[in-house]
């Protein structure tokens, strides 16, 4: 059934409430998914229901040693459980490989720019960093990148939602630390941007730039009325992403990065996994006729054997072989 035929059988929605993360970022994205219900359904009153999550609260442990980003989506799904909240509005990077039994990735929407980003005041690139300077990441794939490119620098944990991490930079606890661009760029915080990593060596994390929105599987209507907001080049995109993470056993405790590109029926992948030190890395790419979310995740699952293959498993102690 297509699109159209969809829309003239289901009534328009009343109300719908999302259920959002409340720093800065995590409410801009739950405002654009408001805006763009409201202008679908000019009659649905869309409000924003915000929580703390504990990967809000707890910012002095590194990510891969208090459960992984899986932290950021606990609360929101109960919220959409206990039927408090109709949909919740993600970081699709945030988002486990695996759904929850009982829970949907309903709708992929169009993505920002995937790159990393070098944010410093006072230095143009990671090139011209003195020796024993600070840099900040809360990404072990980054962390591996850096440790091999760059070993006279120091690299430690930076934690906290974006503001905190800008912040600490400000307050001269970093020389420079690297960021998503989408979410610079999402808050008009483009200029604070020195340099553009580029994908390779860069690779950015599965799903990076793009919003997933979450929903329970037992109410299809409301996936249905989300369905206008799904870009396909960035569904395609993310399926091969998120299928080579997941039989990677991907999460923020394996330094692992996958990116895809779609353009006219055709896609490119780039993934690596890596060791955490950059000493050790399996890189893999893979490029396909795609058109289909089974054509994606059928790359990247290739993908993800070719990185088996060149001994993948033993960067990641906890894989399931």
């Amino acid at each position: 059934m297509n699109s159209s035929s969809t829309s003239a059988t289901l009534e328009a929605p009343k109300r719908l409430v999302i259920a959002s993360r409340e720093s800065r970022l995590a409410m801009w994205q739950a405002e654009h998914v408001q805006a763009c219900l409201k202008k679908l359904y000019p009659g649905c009153d869309v409000q924003i229901l915000g929580m703390t999550t504990r990967g809000d609260q707890i910012l002095d442990r590194a990510l891969s040693k208090v459960g992984g980003k899986g932290l950021f989506v606990k609360e929101l799904e109960t919220a959409l459980e206990d039927g408090r909240a109709d949909l919740a509005v993600h970081s699709l990077k945030d988002v486990p490989m695996v759904m929850p039994e009982g829970f949907d990735l309903a709708c992929v929407m169009a993505r920002e720019d995937a790159r990393d980003a070098f944010v410093s005041n006072d230095y143009a690139s990671l090139e011209d960093l003195p020796k024993g300077a600070i840099v900040g990441t809360s990404s072990l794939r980054r962390e591996s990148v850096l440790r091999a490119k760059f070993p006279h620098l120091e690299i430690q944990a930076l934690r906290g939602n974006l503001d905190t991490r800008m912040s600490k930079l400000d307050r001269g606890e970093y020389q420079a630390i690297i960021l998503a661009a989408a979410g610079l760029k999402r808050l008009g915080l483009a200029s604070r941007i020195r340099a553009y990593l580029p994908y390779d060596p860069y690779t950015p994390a599965a799903g990076q730039g793009a919003l997933g929105i979450e929903t329970l599987s037992k109410h299809p209507n409301i996936k249905q009325w989300l369905a206008p907001l799904n870009d396909l080049p960035t569904l395609y995109a993310v399926s091969a992403e998120r299928m080579v993470s997941r039989q990677l056993g991907g999460s923020c405790e394996v330094p692992l990065a996958a990116y895809a590109l779609w353009d006219q029926g055709q896609m490119q992948i780039r993934s690596f996994v890596a060791s955490v030190d950059g000493k050790a890395i399996c890189l893999a790419n893979g490029n396909a006729k795609v058109q289909s979310v089974d054509d994606a995740e059928a790359l990247g699952l290739a993908v993800a054997k070719d990185l088996l293959a060149q001994g993948a498993a033993d960067l990641i102690p906890k894989i399931t072989k």
